[in-house]
């Protein structure tokens, strides 16, 4: 029993102990409230806090010698609304961290850029992805571009070539909503969600030729019959963001709905960009290859795709060896699990025409009490990098208050936790609230909110509740899993 409450306090005085970084507190200053954190084939290797700025996107990105993480933020809450940036002594609305995270055990905190004044889902900028110049056909090869939104009103395009001192390049603004975008570096093709004024939906896809980033090229709008501008009846549910797999895989996959009666749709990318573009409700079928509707409790807020994944089990089939898979991860919205559980599911797609669920994951509540903890409980996003150290072999997937889980999916019909990392609650960790007989009541909680990986095997996952950024990397069987070293 003394090893044991020896071993907790360590790793508890372990979160206080990694060095200042620049313009945010490190992992030094860290003041841990309660618990330490808890862990499983996953070891913490440093923390930013973000200015203790609500977190969304993290992208990794390798720029020269250096490794910069560049972070999307919600908008501020009721009781900060501007927090106060302390490397200009101002209030500023939540926007874009810029990190250093070339030694992932001291990270520095290079620049915060402003989003829109706002607070949680109204402001700040959620979204951002980076690509090279000298990848992008018509860019500058001396610039790194960043692509973020800007509060729901405009996409922003800047150029991060010096990280810390960002310069606006161009704006396509004019927007009711945006969120989670994607880009190919390789042709410029953006997939933007956007909400355009005259559609019927919040959100829905603008498809931009960004090739130049200095002048934006608009493809197409395009969405679901019945959310275009003068459709009649019903409008179906919105989108919520999609992933390329560029003009070789010639597919594109949308997640919508999010947490319920949501889908995913699978579309021809070639015809999605050439074929005809005034949207009718025609026009908007044709590049659909196949639609699958989940049911009324889930949606699709990641749809992640895998093909070719070879399977060890059917090694000796004479058809079948390998299969095409989507993992789809839902949102939980609601505090203290007021809704119905949402998860990780796995889309057996090789007959494209007839995608079918083959085996799904959640974290089970009994093992850390966590409908009491307070906040979201569930999946919200999983790492979306394509890099060899970890796609078809582990997934990572944000879940909320208990953290993020480390998913071997080798045999993606019966995917497997490994390792699992759960923060410590923190001085700035922000409280989460729900309505009990009609008095409002609050618990102080983590909430893993999203989470990627870079190319060195490092695991980076951001907090909604203003706790920061933490970098940890796999040990043990999870590492094993990976191939790791």
């Amino acid at each position: 029993m003394v090893g044991r409450i020896r071993l907790a306090f360590s790793s508890w005085i372990f979160v206080l102990l990694i060095a200042l970084g620049i313009g945010g507190r490190s992992h030094a200053q860290q003041q841990v409230i309660g618990a330490p954190p808890e862990a499983s084939n996953m070891k913490h290797v440093g923390w930013s806090d973000l200015q203790a700025r609500s977190a969304y996107q993290p992208t990794i990105h390798h720029q020269g010698d250096r490794w910069i993480a560049y972070i999307g933020h919600h908008g501020g809450t009721d009781d900060i609304p501007d927090p106060v940036n302390p490397m200009t002594e101002r209030a500023e609305p939540n926007g874009t961290s810029i990190v250093d995270v070339t030694d992932p055990a001291h990270p520095r905190y290079l620049k915060h850029l402003p989003g829109q004044q706002g607070k949680y889902e109204a402001g700040g900028a959620q979204m951002v992805r980076i690509c090279d110049g000298k990848s992008l056909p018509k860019g500058d090869p001396s610039a790194v571009y960043m692509l973020r939104s800007f509060g729901g009103e405009a996409h922003e395009i800047w150029n991060v070539a010096d990280p810390a001192n960002p310069a606006l390049i161009t704006r396509i603004g004019g927007l009711k909503d945006t969120h989670k975008n994607w880009w190919e570096c390789d042709t410029g093709i953006a997939f933007l969600v956007s909400g355009a004024p005259d559609w019927r939906t919040r959100r829905m896809t603008q498809v931009y030729d960004l090739s130049d980033p200095a002048h934006p090229v608009k493809v197409r709008d395009f969405g679901l019959p019945g959310q275009e501008p003068g459709a009649t009846g019903a409008v179906p549910t919105e989108l919520h963001g999609g992933i390329s797999l560029g003009p070789q895989g010639n597919r594109v996959y949308f997640g919508y709905g999010t947490d319920k009666g949501g889908f995913l749709q699978i579309v021809d990318r070639e015809k999605l960009l050439n074929g005809p573009k005034e949207p009718t409700p025609e026009n908007l079928r044709y590049p659909e290859i196949a639609r699958m509707p989940m049911s009324a409790f889930n949606g699709a807020h990641t749809t992640f795709p895998m093909k070719g994944m070879p399977i060890a089990e059917y090694a000796r089939d004479k058809d079948g060896k390998t299969r095409d898979i989507v993992m789809i991860v839902d949102e939980a919205i609601l505090n203290e699990c007021n809704e119905p559980r949402q998860m990780v599911w796995f889309a057996d797609v090789t007959t494209e025409t007839l995608p079918m669920m083959i085996s799904s994951f959640t974290v089970p509540e009994a093992s850390g009490d966590f409908c009491a903890r307070g906040g979201r409980f569930g999946s919200h996003s999983s790492n979306e990098s394509m890099a060899p150290v970890f796609y078809k072999k582990m997934a990572f997937i944000a879940f909320f208050n208990a953290g993020v889980r480390a998913l071997d999916i080798r045999d993606p019909y019966h995917p497997k936790e490994v390792g699992y990392f759960i923060p410590a609650i923190t001085d700035k960790t922000d409280k989460r609230c729900v309505t009990v007989d009609g008095k409002e009541r609050c618990k102080v909680a983590i909430q893993t909110n999203n989470v990627e990986t870079d190319e060195r095997g490092y695991v980076y996952i951001a907090d909604r509740a203003n706790t920061g950024m933490h970098i940890l990397e796999l040990t043990g069987d999870a590492r094993a899993v990976a191939g790791l070293p």
